[in-house]
C-alpha cells in the first residue's frame, strides 16, 4: 500500500495541491486523471520520492518495492537491452554484477567463496535465474524482437527506447507501480498486450493516461485532480465521468430548488415583516432562510475546445484511386504494391506497428513525396487538408498565431480567424503569441483549428492525439464522428479508431497490407490476425530465399 497524508505542494504563491489524502491498495489499479498542469506528472513524482512535498508525506508499507516508469531515454545508453529492462530491479542487478566480479577475480578467496554464497542464495530468493527469462518475455509481447535483446541501447530507434523502459518498470513483479503515459509511442498491439498485463498483474498500480479505452479496460478506480484536491471514484474512466456529470447536475438542481425556497421565503418576509399578526412567522421564516446553504460548485480546471470539420463542398463518388504504389527508403521497402479505392463515405483507419509506413503513404497521398512505382489520383471533387506527425516546421517562424492562421484561410478577415482559434481555446492575447514557442499541445490545437479553416471534404490526419490531454481528445473523437466528408488517419487511441472508422488498412512489416469493411474491434476479433501472421511469414520467407 502507498498513501499521501496531508500532503501539500505549492509553486511560488500557488498550491498545485493542498491537504491530500489518500489511499492506493493492493489489487487496484488508480487512473490519475486531470487537466493538462493539474499535477498528475508532479504527484507521480512525489509518490516515488524523486519530487519532495511542501507538507504532509508519503508512506509506503515497510518491504515494498516501488517501481516508476522513466521517460530519460538517453541515461542507459550504454547498457545492454536486456541489462537495462532488469535494471528495473536495482537489488537483483547490483547481486548480478557483484557475482560476476567474483567470478572474473583470477585469485578467488575463501572470503569471496563465502560472498559469493550469500549472493546465490539471495540471487535464487529473487528468482534470478529466471531474470533474463522473464526480461525476453516482457520485450517480446512489447515487439522488442529477440535479436535486439543484446543491442545497446543507445542503437534503438527512439520508440523502442520507450518499450524498453516500460518493460523495465514492469520487470520483477514491483508491489506498486506508477507509470506516466505508459501508452505514449506503443502501437496498438503493444497497448493491448499492456492492458492484458495491467489486466493480470495483483499489485497496485498508479497510472496516468490520456487513452480513455486504456483507462476504461485497466483501472478498477478513478483519482480525478481538480480543485487543488484528489477525488477518489471507484470503477473506470467512463463511470468516472457519469458520475460526476451526475454530481454536478444532482447540485444544481438541489441549488434550484434552495433558490425557489429562498425565494419564496423572501417574499413572505417582505410582505408580511411590518404585520404585526404575522411578525412572529416572518421571524421563523428569517431563521429558516438563515440556514438554507447553497452546495458551492466550483468551475473545473478541465476545458473542452470545440472541434467541427464542415466541408465547403459536398464530395462526389469518385474519391481516391491508389494504384501499385510502392517506396523504399535507406534500402528498406517500406511500401510494396499498395493499391486501394476510396469511396463517398469511407472513414479509413490505418493500422499495424508498421508507423514509418503509415506515415509515407499518408505524405505521398499529401504530394509531399514521390512514389518509386505507382499512380494515386484524387477525384476532381475532392479538397484535402493533412496532419502531419512531425509539425515542427510549420512552427519554425517569427509568426503570431492569428497571422499563422490566416494564411491558411480564404477570408482574411482577423475576427473570423479568432474565431476558429477561440474554438480551440486560444483567447484573448493568446492570438498573438509567436507560434515557435508554444508547446506541443498547443501547436497541435492550431493544427486542428487550420483544418477547421481549410473546408476540406477529405483529412489525412497522422496520429493527432499526440500531446492533446483528454478534453481536446473527446472532443476531436466527436468532431471526427460528425464529419461528413472522407477520412484516412492512424491514431493509437483506440476509442477514436473503434467509434469512427467503417474500414480498416493495415500495413504489415514488408510494405504489405490488408484491407477489410469493418469495426477495428470486429478486426481484432475475426481471424484475420490470424491470417496476417501467415502472411507476414511468407513474405519474410520469400525475401530470405531470394
Amino acid at each position: 500500500m502507498i498513501s499521501a497524508n496531508n500532503v501539500t505542494l505549492r509553486i511560488g504563491k500557488k498550491a498545485l495541491f493542498e491537504d491530500v489524502n489518500i489511499k492506493f491498495t493492493e489489487g487496484n489499479c488508480y487512473g490519475l486523471i486531470g487537466a493538462n498542469g493539474a499535477g498528475k506528472s508532479t504527484f507521480l513524482k512525489i509518490l516515488s520520492g524523486e519530487l519532495d512535498s511542501t507538507n504532509g508525506d508519503i508512506a509506503v508499507t515497510p518491504g515494498q518495492r516501488l517501481s516508476f516508469l522513466k521517460q530519460d531515454h538517453f541515461q542507459y545508453d550504454e547498457y545492454t537491452v536486456l541489462d537495462t529492462v532488469i535494471m528495473g530491479n536495482a537489488r537483483l542487478y547490483e547481486i548480478m554484477k557483484e557475482k560476476d566480479a567474483i567470478y572474473a577475480k583470477e585469485d578467488f578467496t575463501d572470503e569471496d567463496g563465502i560472498r559469493a554464497s550469500e549472493l546465490e542464495a539471495e540471487f535464487a530468493d529473487m528468482d534470478g535465474w529466471e531474470a533474463e527469462s522473464d526480461a525476453a518475455t516482457l520485450l517480446n509481447g512489447l515487439g522488442i524482437e529477440t535479436d535486439l535483446h543484446y543491442s545497446v541501447m543507445k542503437d534503438l530507434l527512439g520508440a523502442q527506447k520507450v518499450k524498453v523502459l516500460l518493460a523495465q518498470a514492469l520487470f520483477g513483479n514491483p508491489d506498486i507501480l506508477l507509470l506516466d503515459e505508459p501508452t505514449n509511442h506503443l502501437d496498438l498491439d503493444a497497448i493491448a498486450w499492456l492492458e492484458e498485463f495491467l489486466i493480470n498483474f495483483s499489485n497496485t498500480v498508479i497510472v496516468v493516461s490520456h487513452d480513455r479505452y486504456f483507462l476504461n479496460k485497466v483501472c478498477t478506480h478513478i483519482a480525478d485532480i481538480d480543485y487543488g484536491k484528489i477525488q477518489l471514484y471507484a470503477g473506470n474512466y467512463d463511470f468516472w465521468y457519469e458520475s460526476s456529470q451526475l454530481l454536478i447536475r444532482q447540485m444544481k438542481e438541489a441549488n434550484k430548488k434552495k433558490e425557489e425556497k429562498i425565494k419564496e421565503l423572501q417574499e413572505f418576509i417582505s410582505r408580511f415583516s411590518a404585520n404585526a399578526s404575522k411578525s412572529k412567522q416572518a421571524t421563523s421564516r428569517k431563521r429558516a432562510l438563515e440556514k438554507i446553504e447553497l452546495d458551492e460548485i466550483k468551475p473545473s480546471s478541465r476545458k473542452y475546445p470545440y472541434i467541427d470539420f464542415r466541408p465547403n463542398r459536398e464530395i462526389g463518388n469518385e474519391v481516391l484511386t491508389v494504384e501499385g504504389i510502392s517506396k523504399t527508403i535507406d534500402g528498406v521497402k517500406v511500401l510494396d504494391n499498395i493499391s486501394f479505392i476510396l469511396g463517398h463515405d469511407d472513414k479509413v483507419a490505418f493500422v499495424g506497428s508498421n508507423e514509418f509506413a503509415k506515415t509515407t503513404l499518408f505524405r505521398i497521398l499529401a504530394g509531399e513525396l514521390e512514389p518509386d512505382e505507382g499512380t494515386y489520383k484524387w477525384g476532381v471533387t475532392t479538397s484535402q487538408s493533412y496532419f502531419p506527425k512531425d509539425n515542427s516546421p510549420e512552427f519554425d517562424n517569427d509568426d503570431i498565431i492569428v497571422d499563422w492562421l490566416t494564411q491558411y484561410s480564404e477570408i482574411k478577415d482577423a475576427t473570423y480567424v479568432r474565431g476558429f482559434l477561440g474554438r480551440m481555446l486560444f483567447a484573448g492575447e493568446d492570438g498573438v503569441k509567436k507560434v515557435k514557442v508554444l508547446s506541443g499541445g498547443e501547436k497541435v490545437r492550431c493544427m486542428l483549428s487550420k483544418l477547421m479553416i481549410s473546408g476540406a471534404n477529405i483529412l489525412i490526419l497522422d496520429e493527432p492525439t499526440d500531446h492533446l490531454d483528454m478534453e481536446a481528445i473527446t472532443a476531436l473523437n466527436n468532431g471526427l464522428i460528425k464529419f461528413p466528408g472522407v477520412l484516412l488517419f492512424s491514431s493509437r487511441d483506440h476509442q477514436i479508431v473503434q467509434t469512427t472508422a467503417n474500414r480498416i488498412i493495415e500495413l504489415l512489416p514488408g510494405g504489405t497490407m490488408i484491407d477489410k469493411i469493418t469495426t477495428y474491434d470486429e478486426y481484432l476479433e475475426s481471424d484475420v490476425m490470424a491470417r496476417k501472421r501467415t502472411v507476414y511469414t511468407k513474405t519474410a520467407n520469400d525475401e530470405d530465399d531470394n
